[in-house]
């Protein structure tokens, strides 16, 4: 980018708005130079878009600079940078599963203690058929589970974040695979710390410290990073490489799959090559109500015991120009899974189901009856709480009401009250108030 060009790009996004103050100056200064580093689009072009809907709050209008002309459509995320990579692969022809399989991946690196590659979760997929005419949600279902043996000192997960992301991709997505992995592969060569994963690595603390490997990523020098400093994992590059030229053989067969059990062996995870094999994501129905005049689709929620305290977890949604819509919650079923990173591998493992909970995973999608068009789109995280906020967040968009989410509930949202196709510009979206997120979108 020339520096006339970059200077006519900075103008534009000063121009932009940000709502309420809930960002500071250090934090829009980095997600200017995480839209930099992400050269999906020629000259300006994201960067413009950060001005429309920065937290969601925008009216749908158009790019007021001139600049670069984006399609319609939203992409939110709990963690800024994973949000800013779904938006482009809208503006660049991706539809909504193109961009939520983006921003999995991309958070997969920029917030791995809720969602990284050694995690898994669920997805709810409304997406039209190839005649264009809109299909009832599906329901995709990779969760983190459990190995077939016990075995490690600090037993870990089957990763199936990406074989979950790479599925869905697979089966509705329009871009090639690889548009999809090489933001997050950009991303993991030189990131900056958000304030949403300082704030997880703030309750952690020290305990990443006792891994080499972790302590290497997560606090070079000995010291944990802070918001805005770079954040840099080059063994995941390769391990998102891998992924990108070999699809799901990248990791989940042959001597990929060989490699990365006995990394996460040599990490106490106790995984083997045909845990690896054996794990594959599932498809299913959501499960289905009607609330304030529509059809409303849900992630059914996991079962725990009285007083138990459940993982966390982070979400991601997409809406795409004809209305296709994707959410997805994942999670690492603990905070920062079991705190240890295959060495060589750069995946942080989760932690596994025998010796953590299960994460609640809640979403939830409202569209009217036998058009299917697309109407609201609600994430919960927050811990046990998260199904309370994206109830609470989907009857807030429902109807227009603002009730507050219980702490520490948050929800993150979609609303368009003239349906998807047809009343585009009726859409708003919204990152839960203090969650650190982004919604960005409009036209």
């Amino acid at each position: 980018m020339s520096p006339a060009l970059r200077a006519r790009c900075f103008a534009a996004n000063q121009a932009g708005s940000v709502s309420q103050g809930l960002f500071s100056l250090q934090n829009r200064l980095y997600l200017l130079g995480a839209i930099a580093s992400l050269s999906l689009l020629a000259g300006c072009g994201a960067a413009n878009t950060v001005g429309h809907q920065l937290l969601g709050l925008g009216s749908g209008g158009g790019d007021s600079s001139g600049t670069v002309a984006s399609v319609f459509g939203y992409a939110v995320a709990d963690e800024p940078q994973a949000a800013i990579v779904g938006r482009n692969i809208l503006n660049n022809g991706g539809n909504a599963v193109d961009a939520a399989a983006a921003m999995g991946f991309a958070q997969a690196v920029t917030l791995p203690s809720r969602g990284g590659l050694g995690g898994g979760g669920a997805c709810l997929i409304k997406m039209p058929n190839s005649s264009g005419k809109m299909q009832p949600p599906v329901m995709l279902n990779f969760p983190a589970g459990a190995p077939g043996a016990t075995g490690g000192d600090r037993p870990a997960a089957v990763p199936l974040l990406a074989r979950g992301l790479l599925a869905m991709q697979a089966r509705y997505g329009q871009l090639p695979q690889s548009a999809v992995i090489v933001p997050a592969e950009r991303l993991a060569g030189g990131a900056q710390v958000s304030q949403a994963l300082e704030a997880d690595l703030q309750v952690v603390g020290n305990a990443l410290l006792a891994d080499p490997n972790a302590a290497a990523i997560f606090a070079p020098g000995g010291q944990m990073l802070a918001e805005g400093a770079l954040f840099q994992q080059p063994d995941l590059v390769t391990t998102l490489e891998n992924l990108r030229v070999g699809g799901v053989n990248g990791l989940y067969a042959g001597a990929n799959a060989t490699n990365f059990a006995q990394a996460a062996d040599a990490a106490g995870g106790g995984l083997t090559a045909q845990d690896l094999i054996n794990a594959t994501p599932k498809y299913g129905m959501p499960e289905t109500t009607r609330q304030n005049g529509y059809d409303v689709a849900s992630l059914p929620l996991a079962t725990s015991g009285a007083g138990e305290a459940l993982p966390a977890s982070a979400s991601f949604m997409a809406l795409d120009k004809n209305g296709g819509a994707v959410i997805c919650v994942t999670s690492m079923n603990n905070l920062f899974g079991t705190g240890r990173i295959a060495p060589g591998t750069g995946v942080l493992l989760a932690a596994s189901p025998r010796t953590d909970p299960t994460p609640n995973l809640a979403a939830a999608m409202a569209y009217t009856t036998g058009g299917n068009a697309f109407r609201a789109a609600a994430s919960g995280t927050g811990q046990n709480e998260a199904d309370e906020a994206a109830q609470i967040g989907l009857a807030n968009a429902l109807t227009g009401q603002n009730v507050p989410v219980p702490a520490p509930g948050r929800a993150n949202i979609i609303s368009c009250p003239g349906g998807v196709p047809g009343g585009e510009a009726s859409c708003s979206a919204s990152a839960a108030p203090g969650g650190n997120g982004l919604a960005i979108g409009g036209r």
